[in-house]
């Protein structure tokens, strides 16, 4: 039998991108995302490749769906090996619209449906003693940036729940990568006509997904020009970040 991935996010971008591709390399690929019909077009395309696939719709920002979906992925595709913790909106925050619900409901979808997904599904990976999880962040996780004060929060806070769960999960025999993408030419980028630097197109960036978890990495940036930047803001005093940051495209 086939190891088993389940994957948030999954009706679209790079959650779609990287299910197909899972696929390709024989995992059998359990979908989630709220978008149902999304959902069936990329089973389609998994069973395209002869690869196996199922189709489990939930709102990741609710608790007991995210339960739910993981229980009947577990009782249709056996055991999660690796869970990739992918679903995230995007909003902007501006002060003079500020609105506390829009944070806790960007902070519901873009962290807390990651750790609804790791309890999920982290009890059998501690009973097999083994096992992966992989969350999907953003470089925007790394520093606050204009417009983008709630998102920034989420990514951040993923990265850092991650970071801690690798250490305490290590000595279990389970891994834990963290992928921090930048600009990807997807949905949710092609809203906006603002500039992206460094855009990566759709297949790229799910390669550099593909390559971190097959190598289970710790944590996994790009693209390289963008990360690296973004890295070397974190050392900058706060004066210098702020004139740089301040210039971002909004």
């Amino acid at each position: 039998m086939s190891s088993v991935a389940f994957i948030t996010g999954a009706s679209s971008g790079l959650g779609r991108g990287l299910a197909v591709r899972l696929a390709q390399e024989g995992w059998a690929v359990g979908l989630a995302a709220r978008r149902e019909d999304r959902l069936h077009e990329v089973l389609a395309d998994v069973r395209d490749y002869g690869g196996r696939g199922g189709v489990y719709p939930c709102d990741v920002g609710d608790k007991a769906a995210v339960q739910a979906a993981v229980a009947a992925c577990v009782r249709e595709l056996g055991p999660v090996s690796l869970l990739v913790a992918n679903a995230g909106v995007g909003h902007r925050t501006e002060p003079e619209t500020f609105d506390s619900e829009d944070v806790e409901r960007i902070l519901r979808v873009n962290f807390l449906g990651a750790v609804y997904a790791v309890e999920a599904v982290l009890p059998e990976m501690l009973r097999q003693g083994e096992g992966h999880l992989v969350g999907v962040g953003s470089l925007a996780g790394y520093g606050g940036l204009p417009k983008t004060s709630a998102y920034s929060a989420s990514k951040g806070a993923l990265i850092n729940f991650f970071e801690s769960l690798r250490l305490d999960l290590r000595p279990k025999g389970i891994a834990v990568t963290v992928i921090n993408p930048g600009f990807v030419r997807t949905e949710m980028t092609d809203q906006h006509d603002r500039p992206r630097p460094f855009m990566l197109e759709l297949d790229q960036g799910v390669e550099h997904m593909m390559q971190a978890i097959k190598r289970r990495r710790r944590s996994a940036r790009f693209p390289w020009p963008l990360s690296t930047l973004v890295a070397a803001a974190r050392l900058f005093p706060r004066w210098l970040y702020d004139a740089l940051a301040g210039r971002v495209p909004r």
